[in-house]
């Protein structure tokens, strides 16, 4: 797909798209807000999370659900609230609001609650016969470290229970999972599990400029990035096309991806 046939730009895939995905964080944008993404941004945005629970507080749920469906915008709800329907018993009650909502992607997560990784592998198989499912690795707490072996471990047993894309795990605020308490990247743990794991099959999160300019040096253009706060959806794709400063050495005089 090429923007501009005067200049040397990387191909970006088209929508819907299995990789190059932004997976962009509303954290409870009015419809204003959620019209000025779409109209600017709308080709950028891949998937769409409703953080945590504001779904279940957010007085505009269901116009806001119709403006993402009505651009083929998936929306997935925050992996919190299935781990609370975990916690509670109460996953088939969240299965049904799913359906009720006609939603067709679901998270997966334990970042919040520890969840046995059975518990977590059957419900990933469960869910994958109805849904796209996101599954999540990685604590929420920036003063968890887990090793890399274990990281590559979860990563590999969700993908087997059938999960679509596994995000690496960050926080809104980049400051836990694979970075540092300070957003700094965790190198060392990245170039473990990209090793391994295919990365195409990820989702790194990268909240943070300086995390995302990283994650695209190294992986290129194509790489899957989440928890992208909507103002940074266009900051981003500008990255992704070396049209920044921070990128256009590695993309846009000839690096290629």
């Amino acid at each position: 797909m090429s923007i501009a046939p005067f200049l040397d730009l990387p191909e970006r895939s088209a929508k819907p798209r299995e990789r190059g995905l932004t997976h962009v964080l509303d954290r409870g944008l009015s419809l204003a807000q959620v019209d000025g993404l779409l109209e600017v941004a709308g080709e950028s945005v891949d998937v769409v999370k409703l953080g945590w629970g504001t779904a279940l507080v957010s007085a505009n749920l269901r116009p806001k659900l119709e403006r993402y469906a009505a651009h083929g915008i998936p929306v997935v709800l925050g992996g919190t609230l299935t781990e609370l329907a975990i916690r509670q018993g109460k996953v088939e009650g969240m299965v049904a609001w799913l359906h009720e909502l006609g939603l067709r992607h679901v998270e997966v997560s334990d970042g919040t609650i520890e969840i046995d990784p059975e518990v977590k592998h059957g419900l990933i198989r469960r869910l994958a016969s109805e849904f796209t499912v996101f599954s999540e690795v990685g604590s929420k707490d920036a003063e968890f470290i887990m090793a890399p072996y274990v990281w590559v471990e979860q990563i590999e047993g969700d993908l087997q229970a059938g999960a679509w894309k596994v995000i690496a795990e960050a926080r809104e605020s980049g400051t836990a999972g694979i970075y540092r308490a300070d957003g700094e990247v965790r190198t060392g743990l990245i170039e473990e599990i990209a090793h391994s794991v295919d990365t195409d099959r990820l989702i790194f999160d990268a909240p943070l400029k300086e995390q995302q300019v990283w994650q695209l040096n190294r992986f290129g253009t194509e790489c899957n990035l989440g928890n992208i706060a909507p103002e940074d959806v266009v900051s981003l794709e500008t990255l992704r096309l070396g049209l920044r400063s921070d990128t256009v050495e590695r993309f846009a005089l000839g690096g290629g991806d």
